[in-house]
C-alpha cells in the first residue's frame, strides 16, 4: 500500500473510503460546532484529517509515517458509537 492511487491513477477502495469517512466527519464536526459546542466540533474536524487521502500523504511525506488501517478502523467505530450514543448530537437526532 505504497501509494493511495495505483499506477494508472485509478483510486483504490482505501482512498474512496477515506474520502467518504473523512467527509462524514467534517459534516459531523460542522454540525457539532453549530448545534452542540465548538470544542467537539473542532476535534471531529481535526480527526477527519486522519482519513482524508491528501492529508494522509502529507503526514507520510512530512513526518515519515501514516496511521495504520487497523487504527483508522477502530477509531471510526469509536467515533461512530460516540456520535450516536453519547454525544448531544446523537440526542438531537433521536428527538427528530
Amino acid at each position: 500500500m505504497e501509494n493511495e492511487i495505483t499506477m494508472n491513477n485509478r483510486p483504490t477502495i482505501w482512498s474512496i473510503s477515506g474520502w467518504i469517512f473523512g467527509l462524514a466527519l467534517i459534516v459531523v464536526g460542522i454540525l457539532n460546532i453549530f448545534l452542540v459546542h465548538p470544542v467537539p466540533g473542532v476535534v471531529y474536524l481535526l480527526l477527519s484529517l486522519v482519513y482524508l487521502p491528501p492529508a494522509n500523504m502529507y503526514f507520510r511525506k512530512k513526518f515519515g509515517f501514516q496511521v495504520p488501517m487497523a487504527v483508522k478502523f477502530l477509531l471510526g467505530i469509536v467515533l461512530f458509537l460516540f456520535t450516536l450514543g453519547v454525544s448531544d448530537l446523537g440526542d438531537m437526532i433521536d428527538k427528530l
